[in-house]
């Protein structure tokens, strides 16, 4: 354990080293629950982090998934002890009701981990990332579930309501803030691809004032920025938009966002794969001095200064 983490960061170790001594011991989550007598829920629950595990549990587990080294399984009680506080203050922005409720719970756990993460990778295809949008813009993005209905006019499965949309929208303005009241501890990375800078969600005038937004931002440190341009010469990665957090010393996990299903992954394997594709694409696509220009160039394309060349 390092000293001073917080109970997200506890229970993120305490759920990695389970499935990962799962794993490496060849046994099914429904093997470790009939040998634990617990339900197999309750095992799928402590390895998606929905439930914090006991401390006799643990060490219970520990010995049924051979783990024996004792400064680990030390190091693992001393995180399940920190993982059972509170996980966060009351007074965390999240925690207001009005906004929570619009939340699901992978987004929920994604705003926890970003409040913690020293590090943000955010690899966007689509749209402009959540902390940089304009209320206008994160409206006219959200608005495009609002209400949907089916024949019967009874709300479909994900439509969001016009509260859902003014909570996210809500959201992405306080993760902006929280960001920028700890620049001097948070490096964040941001790439698009050049679609995200042509797509104007909102209409000319309010993309414009987007474009801005992102200038003015940059201006104030709050990221790094670089663009995938459409004429680069190299395959680029074949999967959607996604957010890297590094969280503790040696924890990284992602979050995707795909319309009203969004999905947080916590295998190691899995968001290495995608740390070494977001570097490998940092390294060839424009550097930051090319992209601020691009964008300048487009906003002047919005307002009007000159003919859109879309």
């Amino acid at each position: 354990m390092t000293e001073g983490d917080s109970p997200t960061i506890a229970r993120l170790r305490v759920r990695l080293a389970i499935r990962e001594a799962r794993k490496a011991s060849g046994l099914t989550q429904v093997e470790v629950a009939e040998a634990m007598e617990w339900s197999n829920s309750k095992v799928i629950r402590i390895e998606n982090g929905d439930n914090t595990i006991s401390i006799n549990d643990l060490k219970n587990l520990l010995t049924l998934l051979g783990v024996s080294d004792k400064e680990h399984i030390d190091s693992l009680l001393a995180d399940a002890r920190v993982a059972r506080r509170r996980q966060q203050p009351v007074t965390a922005w999240w925690q207001d009701p009005s906004i929570r409720e619009g939340m699901n719970d992978p987004l929920r756990r994604f705003v926890e981990y970003e409040a913690e993460a020293s590090e943000i990778r955010s690899y966007n295809i689509l749209y402009v990332p959540g902390p940089l949008q304009t209320p206008e813009y994160a409206t006219a993005l959200t608005r495009m579930w609002q209400n949907e209905r089916s024949d019967s006019e009874s709300p479909r499965p994900g439509g969001f309501s016009p509260e859902k949309v003014a909570a996210l929208v809500e959201a992405r303005r306080l993760r902006r803030e929280a960001m920028l009241n700890r620049l001097d501890s948070l490096k964040y990375l941001i790439l698009f691809d050049e679609s995200v800078l042509l797509r104007p969600a909102g209409g000319p005038a309010i993309f414009a004032a987007q474009l801005q937004q992102i200038l003015e931002l940059s201006a104030q440190g709050m990221f790094k920025l670089r663009m995938l341009p459409f004429d680069l010469g190299t395959a680029i990665a074949n999967n959607g938009s996604f957010d890297l957090l590094k969280v503790g010393a040696d924890s990284e996990v992602m979050y995707r966002e795909n319309g009203p299903l969004d999905e947080m992954v916590e295998d190691r394997d899995e968001t290495a794969r995608h740390r070494n594709r977001f570097d490998q694409l940092w390294e060839v696509a424009r550097n930051e001095g090319d992209t601020i220009a691009f964008i300048e160039e487009r906003r002047a394309v919005f307002l009007g200064a000159k003919s859109p060349n879309l």
